[in-house]
Order: C-alpha cells, then sequence, then structure tokens
C-alpha cells in the first residue's frame, strides 16, 4: 500500500507532465492578461484569380508547386498582412481539375505576424503548405474524420487569461515540425526546438495567437467533420503578399 507521501509525490510529478505537454501548445504559447474582442470583418477571398478555377485564388505559383497532385481538400488562411494577426480562412474542395470554394471564416494567426523562417517564441505563423493529419482537443470527438484524440491535457492552464480557457477544446496539427500520425501535443520536433512545433487550427479567442491559426467554434466543428485522410488535406497558409509569389 502507498504511503500518503508517496501518493503526494505521484500526483505531483503528473501535474508537471501535464503542465509541460500544455506549455508545447501552440509553440509554446503563454498568453497575456487579455485579449481584445475580433474585428466584425467578412470573409474576403481574393478575385485574382477567378478566372482561373484550376487554381486556388491568391496563390501563386511558388506555393501552387507544393500542393500535393492527390490533394482534395485544401485550407486557405489569407493574412492580411506581414505584421497582422487579421486573417481569413477559406476551405476549398477540388471537382476534377476545379479547386472550389466552398466556406470562409475570420481568423486570427499569430500575433507579430508571418514569417518564412519561423523559429520558437517569434510570435508568428510560419507560411507555407502544410498536411493535415490529425486532430484532437479537451472536448469529445465531434465526429471528426481525422484521427482524434480526446484528452484533458489539451485544457488551457486557469492561470492563462480567462478568454483562452478553450482555445483547445478542438485542435487540428498542423504538419510543421512534428511526427505525422501522433496526437498534436505530442512534444516531438523533428527539427529540434528552436524551429518550433504544435503550430495548429484551433478555437478563437479574439485576438493574435503565438503562432496558431485560430477560427471559430462553428469553423472547428465544421473542419473536423469534414477534412477526410482520403482527400489528403493540406493548409496553405501566409500574409496575402507573400501567398501570390510567382517564385
Amino acid at each position: 500500500m502507498r504511503t500518503t507521501g508517496t501518493r503526494r509525490a505521484v500526483a505531483a510529478a503528473a501535474a508537471v507532465a501535464s503542465l509541460l505537454t500544455i506549455l508545447t501548445a501552440c509553440d509554446g504559447a503563454r498568453p497575456g492578461a487579455g485579449a481584445g474582442a475580433q474585428a466584425a470583418r467578412t470573409s474576403r477571398t481574393p478575385s485574382a484569380d477567378a478566372a482561373e478555377p484550376t487554381r486556388i485564388p491568391g496563390v501563386g505559383d511558388h506555393w501552387h508547386a507544393r500542393i500535393p497532385a492527390t490533394s482534395r481538400q485544401a485550407v486557405a488562411v489569407y493574412g492580411d498582412g506581414r505584421n497582422s494577426a487579421d486573417a481569413t480562412v477559406v476551405f476549398y474542395r477540388k471537382q476534377g481539375s476545379t479547386w472550389e470554394r466552398v466556406r470562409g471564416w475570420p481568423a486570427h494567426n499569430g500575433k507579430k505576424g508571418w514569417t518564412t523562417d519561423h523559429h520558437e517564441g517569434d510570435n508568428r505563423s510560419p507560411v507555407g503548405v502544410f498536411t493535415l493529419s490529425d486532430a484532437g482537443g479537451v472536448r469529445e470527438d465531434p465526429g471528426a474524420k481525422l484521427p482524434y484524440t480526446r484528452s484533458p491535457a489539451f485544457a488551457a492552464p486557469r492561470w492563462w487569461a480567462e478568454s483562452h480557457w478553450h482555445d483547445f477544446d478542438y485542435v487540428i496539427a498542423i504538419d510543421y515540425n512534428r511526427i505525422r500520425g501522433t496526437s498534436p501535443n505530442d512534444p516531438a520536433r523533428p527539427e529540434g526546438r528552436r524551429k518550433g512545433g504544435s503550430i495548429w487550427l484551433h478555437m478563437d479567442h479574439g485576438s493574435g495567437t503565438s503562432a496558431c491559426v485560430s477560427v471559430s467554434e462553428t469553423a472547428m466543428r465544421y473542419l473536423l467533420r469534414t477534412l477526410d485522410p482520403a482527400r489528403h488535406p493540406v493548409i496553405v497558409m501566409g500574409d496575402r503578399a507573400d501567398l501570390r509569389r510567382s517564385r
């Protein structure tokens, strides 16, 4: 039989392990004391490529070439500017050779904007094309097609601002510096810790993130129920100027 002292030691170790797992979330996010209200704006989709239905609007050759030929679903994140935390998320599906816009939502990205050379703690979201393989969260699986890990270990600590407590109720891992096929909160970093990690799609708290992309609960539930591993979903993300790059 365990002594009282032993039980306390085990409980303390478990609490520390849980906290370390949480602190890897959203590139080691440590929100500040407050969060502004989300700007009221409609989702905007670039129209420059409207005459080219075989392309995702607003995405130039440089990034389009990185979308796998097998991908039939894409989440595009159009950042308002290189140093802006405001963005628009649009879900596209590919029918034949045509990319069709399905749904769009206001969103947020890293509080300092975007970067093509992301590293841990820079408060910028990485620009690029990444696969979407795994999901999870605090709450019960809403019917996700991606593998879903439910765990209280996703919960934001209660010493964070209250507006952030539900950030990780639902998350979708963005496959940046992580091992695919594992829980989104797996701390492994194949390219090293300096490159950051735990870049997720997660629920919005009304302002910029540490590096993740955040959208409403409605959007998260829709994406979880729609993104299908059989359709090889990807996320194409960055500020609008960088996404339009031709090379």
